[in-house]
């Protein structure tokens, strides 16, 4: 009597860099974070709005007095005007980093919050998509508050800001894209110093946001012109100057392209970490 042979078929973990698989379960991860932040929602405002204007009245009106004004794109402006537009999109880049950083990763490793978030019916991919777009709103949330105080400070009343403050979400998606990869791979929160001096520090004094990118070498403006903040400034300013953008579409493509990329290294690196 021959014995069959029963063969099963092998089960292929699918791998990390699969497509995101996105649904509106994201909602109440971003509700709940939402509803946590609100009992801080003042003392986080303050926190996130003092140092940039500490730069802005510190830089724009001391050093402002010194320097006089600025040629940008063959237009003269005031030095305190040059600072804002490019500190409110350096005070996105921080706000989105900070959320994306320190407190998905408190969220994430220390909390446990996203295990237990995981126990109900809501996948991985939904969780980090919430965090990306908290980490934006916090961004916008900083942002507009800024742009309500240069309002009132006179700095610029250009009707462009408008369009300025879609451009400073879209930074906000941008960076808390980045960050979330760096907290993908972290092990605790030291980590987080390569990022800030590595990656943060060095753009923002290669991005424009202080002195005209003219001043720099060649090949360090060869490579500024592909920095997301570089390209963010690049949209920004010429709109607080009343003006529009030259090269928008170049300008949000480079945008776009590191949000979605960086989305899904920070996705991919994070199923690896839990494996899913």
């Amino acid at each position: 009597m021959q014995s069959k042979t029963i063969h099963t078929p092998l089960r292929t973990t699918p791998s990390v860099w699969r497509p995101p698989a996105l649904s509106m379960r994201w909602w109440p991860v971003f509700l709940r974070n939402l509803l946590v932040w609100r009992k801080l929602a003042i003392p986080s405002l303050i926190g996130n709005i003092a140092e940039p204007l500490i730069w802005l009245v510190a830089f724009g009106y001391g050093m402002g007095a010194l320097i006089g004004q600025v040629e940008v794109g063959g237009t003269r402006v005031p030095y305190i005007l040059f600072l804002a537009s490019g500190s409110i999109c350096m005070s996105a880049m921080n706000a989105a980093s900070f959320e994306a950083l320190y407190s998905a990763f408190s969220r994430m490793h220390v909390q446990k919050t996203w295990d237990g978030i995981m126990n109900a019916p809501v996948r991985l991919d939904d969780v980090v998509l919430a965090e990306m777009l908290w980490a934006a709103f916090k961004a916008i949330f900083t942002t507009t508050a800024i742009l309500l105080v240069m309002l009132g400070l006179g700095i610029s009343h250009s009707p462009k800001l408008i369009v300025a403050w879609f451009v400073l979400a879209g930074a906000g998606v941008t960076f808390s894209s980045i960050a979330l990869i760096f907290n993908a791979l972290a092990k605790g929160y030291d980590f987080f110093t390569y990022y800030f001096t590595l990656f943060m520090t060095p753009m923002m004094f290669l991005s424009g946001v202080f002195f005209p990118l003219e001043q720099l070498p060649s090949v360090v403006r060869a490579i500024s012109a592909w920095l997301p903040l570089t390209n963010a400034v690049a949209l920004v300013r010429p709109l607080f100057m009343d003006q529009w953008p030259n090269d928008p579409l170049r300008h949000g493509a480079v945008l776009a392209v590191y949000a979605v990329a960086a989305f899904w290294i920070a996705l991919a690196l994070t199923r690896k970490r839990f494996k899913a």
